[in-house]
């Protein structure tokens, strides 16, 4: 068997956000990191893609993360992680967060100005006046903790005792938050079933569960910071996250290895050693990071049954059927907000396809898209069972496709009249394409909590096996770009202080510190 005459100190599995944000801290820290991807490209489903003139989100379209002021603590992660990286990611703000488009033509945009919000939330719903007040409120309060606590690991002693000595009162109302459902605490203050249904669908839009179902501390970071930090776009698409973090990492001595495909992480008397590549050669390193879902680190990259993650731990999220638009400019109308979720029947919005997502990015960076055009995404859920028997290229296979092709199209004509008409270019995906490409558990959004457990039950970042980590959406706090990007944060303080580099904070580190200076400790 071929092994590559090298010992890296970290050896990341796949450059999602959480894995290429575990490896630039773990970099600027002075470790000697090297990132292994499948594709010739980073991001995962933070990544962007160019067709016919037009560059298009792969995934993810809405970002937190970006406020200029840089005091959101633990909600302003990407900035202060480009800060400290010496990078740059322009954003331009986005003033909606998502426009809601409901049964009964009930019509919403939650936007930036939380007042406004809130004044055409209690318009719609008058006799709810007192109870939307209190329940927002109870999002500010978890906004309030989080954005003065700094991130880092809950697994590491040293952090917590910091956290909980500087923050005490804070720290102590958290840890009680932990344990509240977002959709009970609205049904403490609401009763109307309509709007507990707008509640609903405010969870469901990013966390695929309704809001019972969802953490009332996962609520705080995307219902209440979308009034504080704002949504902001990156100009040149969702994959200048990704290439910003390649940049800094580089920039540091990172190395990038990217069409070099992981087919096992070796484990050695309970220990991570190093991996297998798909050409069969072996690179040892000090500790290994899986990007990957939870399923595919122990069912799949480890080859020990002792490890094996059962099926029924977590919930099996849905994948998406997308689609990928170039629409003449006069399909779009005038004024229109960039992300939208379209709801037909409340009785089926959680079914496979039964919530549509929409987003016009091109609104926001014209770059996007060629002159007069514009570039559209849109897409539901959808599950590979559903795909089963089907062999990607045949012609069964176009079919299918085909047909849900113009199943959505239709949907979007009542929010883009003669866009069916309008589109010049269209790409479809199914969940094979993500299981493909992402390498992903049957092109899963990943693994969800059942109603009723902690957040803190999420998988944190060091696993059963010794020098073993995990990050990304099967990690604390979950699914989401910046959720994620604490992950990686997380996983690399965790990392950093395990083998004696231990991190200052995010947005401490002393003045003129150079960020490539420090020597490796496999030197």
């Amino acid at each position: 068997m071929p092994i590559q005459d090298e010992l890296l100190d970290v050896l990341v599995v796949g450059s999602g956000i959480g894995g290429l944000t575990t490896a630039a801290l773990l970099q600027q820290q002075g470790f000697r990191v090297a990132v292994f991807e499948k594709n010739r490209f980073p991001g995962g489903s933070c990544s962007s893609f160019s067709r016919s003139g037009y560059t298009f989100d792969a995934g993810a379209s809405v970002f937190y993360g970006f406020a200029g002021d840089g005091q959101s603590g633990t909600l302003n992660l990407h900035e202060k992680i480009f800060r400290k990286l010496g990078v740059t990611v322009p954003t331009v703000p986005d003033p909606v967060q998502i426009h809601y488009h409901l049964p009964g033509g009930f019509s919403l945009a939650a936007c930036y100005d939380r007042t406004l919000f809130l004044e055409r939330l209690q318009a719609a719903f008058p006799h709810e006046r007192e109870g939307i007040l209190k329940f927002y409120a109870e999002l500010e309060d978890v906004y309030d903790i989080l954005s003065s606590l700094p991130a880092g690991s809950l697994e590491d002693i040293r952090h917590l005792l910091r956290v909980g000595g500087s923050f005490p009162l804070k720290t102590a109302a958290l840890a009680v938050k932990t344990f509240q459902s977002m959709g009970k605490r609205a049904r403490q203050h609401i009763s109307d079933p309509a709007l507990l249904h707008f509640i609903d669908i405010e969870a469901y839009s990013w966390a695929l569960q309704d809001a019972v179902s969802t953490p009332l501390v996962n609520a705080g970071i995307c219902l209440a910071d979308r009034h504080h930090g704002g949504i902001n776009y990156p100009l040149g698409g969702s994959g200048s996250i990704a290439r910003g973090l390649v940049e800094g990492f580089e920039a540091c001595g990172g190395e990038m290895r990217y069409g070099t495909e992981v087919s096992e992480i070796l484990v050695d008397k309970g220990s991570a050693m190093g991996v297998r590549l798909a050409d069969g050669s072996v690179v040892r390193a000090r500790a290994v990071v899986s990007n990957a879902t939870v399923w595919d680190t122990f069912n799949r990259l480890v080859d020990d049954n002792r490890y094996r993650i059962p099926m029924d731990r977590f919930i099996e999220a849905p994948s998406w059927f997308q689609l990928y638009l170039g629409v003449e400019g006069s399909v779009v109308p005038e004024g229109m907000d960039v992300h939208h979720v379209l709801v037909d029947d409340w009785s089926r919005f959680s079914d496979s396809g039964g919530t549509l997502y929409c987003s016009v990015p091109s609104l926001l960076d014209p770059s996007l898209a060629p002159s007069g055009r514009h570039c559209v995404h849109a897409f539901v859920t959808d599950r590979a069972d559903e795909w089963a028997g089907l062999e990607p290229g045949s012609a069964e296979y176009r079919a299918r496709k085909d047909e849900r092709t113009r199943e959505l199209l239709e949907r979007l004509e009542s929010m883009m009249p003669g866009i069916s008409a309008g589109c010049e270019l269209t790409i479809s995906a199914t969940p094979l394409t993500h299981q493909r490409y992402l390498n992903r558990y049957k092109g899963s959004y990943g693994p969800l909590l059942r109603p009723g457990q902690n957040i803190l039950l999420k998988p944190q970042n060091t696993t059963p096996v010794k020098n073993l980590f995990a990050t990304g959406d099967s990690t604390f706090p979950g699914q989401g770009v910046i959720a994620v990007t604490y992950s990686g944060v997380s996983c690399a303080s965790f990392i950093a202080a395990k083998f004696g580099r231990p991190m200052e904070p995010l947005g401490s580190a002393p003045e003129g510190q150079d960020a490539a200076s420090s020597m490796s400790i496999s030197r």
